[in-house]
């Protein structure tokens, strides 16, 4: 009877051997694909930077444009325009403008001050379309978009 005992016993160490095995390597592959998602994370975190620098170039040109360039005073209503920064940042940057006179009281002699309040929002993306934002691309796992909205008064 002895022998049937050693005998049926002999396969566990085979089986706990496998098991052994099997969680190593699902623990493997854990750490992989850790790794993979932190190094896209990584990378949309770079995006997303890029994306704000490249939005806040688009204020500061619209700024310039509304205050010197092409959309002074009331040019400024309804103006848009898209900059391709592709090869520095690769996002593309729509800029619009917008314009309102207000009143400000009054100056010593009565008369109205009145204040011009441009508003300057500049969408960037790093889509595929001609503008942004790129409603196609939305989807994608690599698009980034980011918008800012600045007044100045003068």
């Amino acid at each position: 009877m002895p022998m049937r005992t050693r005998l049926s016993m002999h396969g566990l160490g085979a089986v706990a051997a496998m098991l052994v095995l099997v969680l190593l390597a699902a623990l493997a592959a854990a750490v992989v694909r850790l790794g993979w998602t932190q190094q896209v994370t990584f990378g949309q975190d770079i995006n997303a930077s890029r994306a704000v620098q490249a939005s806040n170039a688009g204020v500061q040109w619209g700024f310039y444009q509304a205050r010197r360039g092409i959309w002074t005073g009331s040019a400024c209503n309804g103006a848009s325009q898209t900059l391709d920064l592709r090869t520095d940042l690769g996002f593309r940057v729509t800029v619009s403008c917008s314009t309102d006179l207000y009143n400000e009281g009054e100056d010593s002699n009565g008369n109205p001050v009145t204040v011009r309040l441009y508003t300057v929002e500049s969408i960037a993306c790093n889509g595929a379309a001609a503008s942004c934002p790129d409603a196609a691309s939305v989807g994608s796992p690599h698009y980034v978009e980011r918008r800012r909205r600045s007044l100045i008064a003068q």
